[in-house]
């Protein structure tokens, strides 16, 4: 456990608890996106106090951030509960206090019905997307994956015989089947025509890691050389992988694929809003409205509920089917 005494002077001081922080999450194998999120949110809880020790932080001190998020800075519910999380991590795995009594008016989430596009919708901005850009957004459409799913493709994780794909610690750590759209195969076998080329120069150059997580890394070791480790999609430069400090090559950022969207949605007449989600979205309402029985859809979404998957009905109109409207009557 962290000793309290160890923060003292200015603000960033604080480097030894926030690093406490850091040994916790990776403990727990968390997400390097989940340690990013909750690492932010300590800083920002520090900086806003401008504590210079840890015995002055308190649990009431939570609920007075929380209360300037939600008043100050007019952040949403989702924001609001992404910061409590984070800071409920470090008191409870850091700093060894309570907050079961907290005393705070929690924001209520609104249940809202997911935005979606027909078939023709979703393929007219396929269409309108170009390259690598346009077999991710076939994969997000067709697979119905999330979009990190999509990136996190590696090719071992394809296989052309069955048509299905590998979905390898997907949210909530859990792994799953997906089908692999038949359109696609020719695509996905052309860009692991560039995958190999990229690895080929990438060993030639002394390099050829893939990206792994920690836990894969000290299990596997070098054989993450292997061409099967390497993803689908990968990012244009070697980087230092952030937990490990070895060069390898990442997947390329969401943020590149979320630009071409955009620019591809814009080129369209379609007045929606469309976010790389929307394809998720609009994978299981299309299939529900084709027949398709809830709990393969379930499946295919990785959901642990049907309850989640169920408001895909209600945006598909089969909570209503055989209700005509009285404007309809003849």
């Amino acid at each position: 456990m962290y000793s309290t005494d160890n923060i003292k002077g200015d603000v960033m001081a604080g480097a030894g608890y926030i690093e406490a922080i850091r040994q916790q999450i990776r403990v727990r194998h968390y997400s390097y996106q989940t340690e990013k999120s909750y690492l932010y949110w300590n800083r920002y809880f520090i900086k806003y106090f401008k504590f210079t020790a840890a015995k002055h932080i308190l649990p009431t001190h939570i609920e007075q951030f929380l209360c300037f998020l939600a008043n100050e800075r007019r952040v949403s519910s989702s924001t609001q509960q992404q910061a409590l999380c984070a800071l409920v991590f470090a008191f409870k795995h850091v700093l060894a206090i309570d907050t079961d009594n907290l005393q705070f008016p929690y924001a209520k989430a609104p249940t809202r019905i997911p935005q979606v596009l027909n078939d023709a919708e979703a393929k007219q901005v396929i269409d309108h997307l170009h390259g690598k850009y346009q077999l991710i957004g076939c994969l997000l459409y067709g697979a119905g994956l999330r979009l990190t799913e999509a990136l996190s493709i590696r090719l071992k994780d394809i296989d052309f015989e069955n048509r299905t794909l590998f979905v390898f610690r997907g949210k909530g750590k859990k792994d799953r089947v997906c089908i692999l759209p038949k359109m696609t195969i020719d695509p996905i076998q052309h860009q692991m025509c560039h995958v190999r080329e990229t690895h080929a120069h990438d060993l030639s150059q002394g390099l050829g890691m893939a990206s792994l997580p920690p836990s894969l890394l000290k299990k596997f070791g070098t054989s993450a050389k292997q061409l099967h480790w390497q993803y689908l999609f990968p990012s244009v430069h070697c980087v230092s992988h952030p937990v490990n400090g070895y060069i390898c090559r990442h997947h390329i950022d969401p943020t590149t694929f979320r630009k071409a969207l955009k620019k591809a949605v814009q080129k369209t007449t379609i007045t929606k809003r469309i976010t790389a989600h929307t394809f998720r979205h609009s994978f299981a309402t299309n299939l529900l409205r084709r027949g398709h029985d809830i709990r393969t859809v379930q499946e295919l979404l990785g959901h642990n509920d049907v309850k989640t998957t169920q408001i895909y009905t209600h945006v598909a109109g089969l909570h209503q089917t055989g209700v005509q409207s009285p404007m309809d009557y003849s």
